[in-house]
């Protein structure tokens, strides 16, 4: 038996007005997907435990079928081990996102954006002026960066920039233990970032720039038991995010490298399944994860998050129901990691629609997928990680 997991980030929603009252997942043309809803089997999920924040981390994490009231330690972390970071055991991890900021105001989480190579010079030029012995800054893909400080400030409140943009930057600054540690580190990168020639060109090209930066989702080193050990199954991840292919390295998978794909609306939604399908002649598993409905969501555009599931139904769901006859039987799983509703522009904590399809798995009475159908479904769970018990057979649906 083969086994897909296909997870379009944050797709969940709320009714919206300018989609006649449905939600993207509702609105949206996604034949393939509603197809296996109605073959298959599913329902509603609490995937965010009530201990948790309503993170990328979390869910995905519990998607991958680990009990996050048990294995968690911060979303740094595992952004660290995918970037092939070895943290020892009084290394602290922080994300740090290159941000826009304009006076008081965070006015973009992500610094419109910005490419690779551009974060890259900028994340450079910090670390030339502010890495020191115990304390380097690593670039990563886009906005999304890694600082790792041996022995730093541990069980701050922080705040995903995501969730605060257009808001006061003093009032969310990270607090706690050793805050003025952390705030000195941000504020001193400010003027640095301020004067570099990436952010001179894109303030002529009016681009955002990424003139300071966000630390937070600090922690220390995460240690799960593998896929391998968990399932006996040998499992790739595709993934443009650092924090899911942290999380598959952590997991002790394999690490499937797909041109093309960006982490944003115009990823190579293709190329991932084509890629899965290739894996799945040599793995057991393939976790597919595609981030455009969550930053789609995040920026408050329910017509980019509707065309983000079309073309994840299309391209991704699509190509891989074409291609399945050359891998013998298989399951799937679809659901997002969380819900990120256009009307927050964050996360949020509902549960979300899921769908269990393929050999040896029931039918039900549900013909559509979308949150809606979703709550006559005839599964309805309390913990996100039984669903990849459901899936693989670990547990009986």
């Amino acid at each position: 038996m083969k086994y897909l997991v296909l997870v379009p980030d944050g797709a969940a929603d709320y009714p919206i007005d300018s989609l006649g009252g449905k939600t993207p997942l509702e609105a949206a043309h996604t034949p393939h997907l509603d197809r296996l809803a109605a073959e298959g089997t599913g329902g509603l999920v609490q995937i965010i435990p009530p201990s948790r924040p309503a993170g990328s981390d979390i869910g995905n994490l519990e998607l991958f079928g680990y009990d996050t009231r048990q294995y968690y330690t911060g979303r740094a972390p595992l952004e660290a081990a995918s970037m092939g970071l070895t943290l020892g055991p009084e290394d602290i991890a922080f994300r740090c996102n290159t941000i826009t900021r304009e006076g008081d105001t965070l006015v973009d989480y992500s610094a419109g954006h910005i490419s690779t190579p551009e974060a890259r010079e900028l994340i450079e030029e910090l670390q030339a002026a502010l890495g020191r012995p115990g304390l380097t800054f690593y670039p990563g893909v886009g906005y999304r960066h890694i600082v790792v400080w041996h022995q730093g400030p541990l069980g701050l409140k922080s705040y995903p920039p995501h969730d605060i943009m257009g808001q006061s930057i003093a009032a969310h600054l990270p607090a706690g233990e050793r805050q003025e540690e952390v705030r000195a580190l941000m504020a001193q990168a400010g003027p640095l970032l301020a004067q570099a020639p990436v952010n001179q060109q894109r303030a002529a090209q009016g681009k955002g720039q990424g003139n300071a930066i966000w630390l937070w989702g600090e922690g220390r080193p995460l240690l799960l038991p593998g896929m391998a050990e968990k399932y006996g199954l040998r499992g790739g991840v595709i993934s443009a995010v650092d924090l899911v292919r942290g999380i598959g390295r952590a997991a002790g998978m394999e690490i499937i490298e797909v041109p093309g794909i960006t982490g944003y609306l115009d990823t190579n939604y293709l190329g991932k399944a084509q890629y899965a399908l290739e894996a799945l002649k040599h793995l057991d598993l393939v976790y597919v994860h595609v981030e455009a409905p969550d930053e789609a969501g995040h920026n408050g555009d329910p017509q980019a998050k509707k065309k983000a599931i079309e073309d994840f139904d299309a391209l991704v769901v699509g190509t891989l129901l074409e291609g399945l006859a050359s891998v013998g039987p298989c399951r799937i799983l679809v659901s997002p990691d969380h819900r990120t509703p256009i009307a927050l522009r964050t996360h949020s904590r509902e549960p979300v629609p899921f769908l269990l399809w393929g050999e040896g798995l029931p039918a039900d009475q549900v013909t559509s997928y979308g949150e809606g159908e979703a709550e006559g479904g005839a599964l309805h769970l309390e913990h996100g990680h039984e669903m990849m018990d459901l899936l693989t057979g670990k547990k009986a649906v």
